[in-house]
């Protein structure tokens, strides 16, 4: 056996554990779309025949939502498992090149719960449906059910967000501040 032989054979060897002939890889991550997914499209095509009408990936917001639904102050992301690491049986992270996708999908995970941050402190309601979620059709209708009822819910008001209202004053604050004794419209008629 000549040296080319056993390059050959060992090149097959190596495209067999990794599920692809030479050179293929590339080509396949290349088809990788980032919007227009067929699980945002059943997603979208679900909330439109549910009467729900909205944008999509509107350029306007942090993350380019998937789906911007204005009436009811909510954005939908329709997250793939592998690249916003979910965290399930879909999501590991491949055998090579470890160093790299560990970095590269941890950078997706942080850079998607600031932007989710972002949004939430604009006072948007923000939704994440995963991709394992819509796989079987049984999982697929609780889902989708389920996203419908949380955009069309009443979101709620500022005083119940926290951060957005004191929960309680400060127990020595007191009950009339001088602020409000220098106004005046200010009447002292209940004190003693």
């Amino acid at each position: 056996m000549t040296k080319a032989q056993k390059a050959d054979r060992a090149a097959d060897r190596k495209a067999k554990r990794s599920g692809y002939e030479r050179g293929s890889r590339s080509y396949i991550m290349s088809q990788i779309r980032g919007k227009d997914t067929s699980i945002e499209t059943l997603t979208r095509s679900y909330l439109f025949r549910r009467g729900l009408r909205f944008r999509k990936n509107d350029r306007r917001y942090p993350g380019h939502p998937d789906i911007v639904l204005p009436k009811y102050r909510t954005m939908v992301f329709i997250n793939g498992c592998f690249w916003h690491m979910h965290g399930c049986a879909s999501s590991s992270v491949p055998k090579s090149n470890v160093e790299f996708w560990t970095a590269k999908l941890t950078r997706n995970r942080e850079r998607d719960a600031k932007q989710h941050a972002e949004l939430e402190a604009q006072g948007w309601r923000v939704i994440v449906v995963w991709e394992c979620e819509l796989k079987t059709v049984a999982a697929r209708e609780k889902r989708l059910r389920r996203l419908y009822d949380e955009i069309v819910a009443p979101l709620p008001s500022r005083e119940d967000v926290p951060g957005h209202a004191p929960e309680n004053p400060p127990e020595n604050a007191p009950e009339n501040p001088p602020a409000a004794r220098n106004h005046p419209n200010y009447s002292d008629s209940g004190a003693a």
